[in-house]
């Protein structure tokens, strides 16, 4: 079984990962901010500047533009803390539910949060088929464990506890917070990155200039493409990274959250029964990717699996195999045979 303190040790290390990888997302949204200052600079040049002339100029204009990209940064984020609940409400459908509207969760929560004097986060219900779940908030009032109608048909009540536990680690480990912060910066850096792409293909002149320029040997327009082409590899860049960095704050949050329901229920074998019920059926239809990546489990994936933000069901159970006790295999509990009447 994984103890107490090398769980808490995996803890503190995943949060210092976090922070280094919510750190790199501001760095890329800086690097996205400089991309700009370069196309900037690119769209005012009148053909006779050289490449590092151009370079330079957008250097300088991030020094100015770095303050203002910091507070839009910072009232992005402000408003989805602020927000985030409704707007995750909004966009799901979920319900509140009350102990007399779902006695079964709301009683299984209730005695996890006694047993590690936790206040009880609030409780919804989404109404779809799909079997899944996940937590959301960024401060204590606004914790909350959304479970779907399909979880709760599809598991028995021990089962239904270690989903719980899960999603209560999530809590407990400031992973919702986390996470809703990775959210709203690559959601600034995807933003800016569509309208920046959206701008450059609606500006065809641009090119033409630039290209123009160049096959009549005015070295200017050659500096100005080959100055759109490196801002165009930043935003990228950029993107790209984003997107990866998202995906790895997912995939090592869930191995944690399956270690910690294993702590608070003292069952692996329920949380791996679990996820061998939900394997490959929690698909919430109509839902936007970033609310998957907050799922119990998330069957989206990418090109094989490299960008999918959750490990396997497999590589799941078999860390709660090797590291905290768990079978890999549940056998049913027969009943014994009754002897033959005399």
């Amino acid at each position: 079984m994984l103890s107490a303190f090398g769980l808490y040790t995996h803890i503190q290390a995943n949060r210092r990962r976090s922070g280094f990888l919510i750190a790199g997302l501001f760095v890329l949204f800086y690097l996205l901010a400089f991309a700009l200052a370069i196309l900037r600079r690119a769209w005012l040049d009148d053909g006779t500047g050289s490449f590092e002339a151009i370079l330079q100029a957008a250097a300088r204009d991030s020094l100015w533009l770095a303050p203002a990209a910091t507070a839009l940064a910072a009232l992005w984020v402000w408003c989805g803390f602020r927000l985030n609940t409704l707007i995750l409400n909004l966009t799901t459908g979920s319900a509140a539910v009350t102990r007399a509207e779902a006695p079964r969760p709301y009683a299984l929560l209730q005695n996890l949060c006694i047993s590690r004097g936790m206040t009880m986060p609030k409780l919804r219900i989404l109404e779809t088929t799909a079997p899944n779940a996940y937590a959301s908030g960024t401060r204590p009032d606004q914790y909350t464990i959304t479970l779907t109608r399909g979880l709760l048909d599809t598991l028995d009540d021990r089962e239904l506890e270690a989903v719980l536990a899960h999603e209560l680690t999530h809590i407990r480990n400031g992973d919702v917070r986390t996470m809703m912060v990775a959210v709203l910066v690559v959601g600034i850096i995807s933003f800016l990155g569509e309208m920046i792409y959206r701008w450059l293909a609606n500006s065809p002149g641009l090119w033409r200039a630039s290209t123009s320029r160049r096959s009549s040997g005015k070295g200017g327009g050659g500096a100005r493409l080959a100055a759109v082409l490196v801002a165009v590899l930043f935003i990228v860049v950029a993107w790209q990274l984003s997107v990866v960095i998202r995906f790895a704050l997912s995939r090592r949050r869930e191995y944690l959250a399956d270690a910690g329901a294993v702590e608070l229920t003292k069952n692996p074998d329920a949380m791996i029964s679990a996820l061998r019920k939900i394997e490959g059926k929690g698909e919430i239809e109509g839902v936007p990717s970033a609310v998957m990546e907050l799922c119990l489990d998330n069957p989206r994936s990418g090109f094989s699996d490299l960008f999918a933000t959750h490990p396997t069901v497999e590589d799941r159970i078999d860390a709660l195999v090797r590291f905290a006790g768990g079978r890999p295999v549940i056998a049913p509990v027969l009943a014994e045979p009754e002897a033959p009447a005399a």
